[in-house]
């Protein structure tokens, strides 16, 4: 299934429904007073996040979504029904956007978050709110007013714990076979992997967490040169960031500059993520060499870490490190909130 990470769609909310102009009519009742019923409210468009959707796959086929009209009022004092809300599922972590200003209206990151996209219309009213002293039979009732209507921009930003970066075929899709169930496309051409891919990593003793492999970045990434740059947003909501680097490659230090700038380059906060650099394919040069490009980046202060995708060598030490880490910011996450309840309830 293709991969869709944004969308234009057109949202339509219901119109209110119509007042009545009514007056009772009884048998022996000679001066029935007005018995207009309100017009319906028209139904809202709701967008609605859920974990249970990974792409905007659907809105290739649907892009309007409009909700109910309400009903007009009836005589006899009945209000017309409500028109029924339009709910439009979309992945959590999508971002609602106005398609003229590029104003975010909405970041719906949690599973069951909403945002209201549009509001119906009120329902008009009957002519028993226009009865007085002076006017006892009002032939006046109101109209319901429009439902709002709008274009808007969708936008998928893939909610993950890992995200893998690195160069056309550092080794990313294949990390990520190993490391999950996941199945990539895996090949020895560059951009084989020409959209983001999820995988679930399982531990032995803590929670699984989830991986995504973004495409090959390559220089000008940011400013639109290539596949990457479509999909770097992904990794804006990642809590640790593996770049992942070919020790095979003669040019490895300008390699891994290079990645360092497009991240910078896209947004500089990403540099501010927990970061391990990831020396792949160890088992393709000699030990000597390997020495040497470590001791490159042993100076720069980096955390380095050393395996073979293809042969598995290393990888369950790299689990390990990222079993640890991941528990170290549930725990400061956790703290943060209690933190937050606990400043709130002394405000109180």
């Amino acid at each position: 299934m293709a991969f869709v990470d944004e969308a234009k769609f057109f949202v339509k909310a219901g119109n209110g429904g119509n007042g009545c102009v009514s007056f009772r009519r009884e048998k022996y009742v000679p001066k029935g007073g007005p018995n207009g019923g309100d017009g319906g409210k028209g139904g809202d468009v709701i967008i609605r996040a859920t974990c249970k959707l990974q792409s905007l796959i659907d809105f290739r086929y649907r892009s309007h979504f409009k909700a109910e009209n309400g009903i007009s009022g009836q005589g006899k004092d009945m209000h017309g029904k409500h028109g029924k809300d339009c709910f439009m599922d979309v992945p959590a972590g999508s971002v609602i956007k106005d398609t003229d200003s590029g104003l975010i209206l909405a970041d719906l990151v949690n599973d069951g978050d909403t945002f209201v996209a549009a509001y119906g219309g009120d329902g008009g009213l009957g002519n028993t709110h226009f009865s007085s002293g002076t006017n006892r039979t009002p032939r006046i009732a109101t109209k319901g007013r429009e439902g709002e209507e709008k274009w808007l921009k969708i936008e998928l930003k893939l909610i993950a714990d890992v995200g893998l970066v690195g160069l056309p075929n550092a080794g990313k899709s294949t990390l990520l076979s190993k490391l999950s169930a996941a199945n990539p496309k895996i090949a020895d051409y560059p951009f084989t992997t020409l959209e983001p891919q999820l995988g679930v990593l399982h531990f032995q003793y803590a929670d699984p967490c989830i991986i995504a492999d973004i495409p090959g970045l390559i220089e000008g990434a940011s400013q639109g040169v290539g596949l990457g740059h479509t999909f770097l947003r992904h990794i804006e909501r990642t809590g640790i960031l593996l770049h992942i680097l070919d020790v095979e490659s003669e040019t490895v230090k300008e390699d891994y500059r290079i990645l360092e700038n497009e991240l910078n380059s896209y947004k500089s906060e990403l540099l501010l993520k927990t970061r391990f650099l990831v020396l792949n394919k160890i088992d393709k040069i000699p030990a000597k060499k390997l020495k040497q490009v470590e001791k490159v980046f042993v100076s720069s202060g980096c955390n380095i870490i050393k395996i073979s995708a293809e042969t598995g060598e290393g990888l369950e030490e790299l689990k390990t490190i990222l079993a640890n880490t991941l528990e170290k910011h549930r725990a400061e996450l956790l703290a943060h909130v209690h933190n937050m309840k606990k400043a709130l309830e002394s405000e109180e």
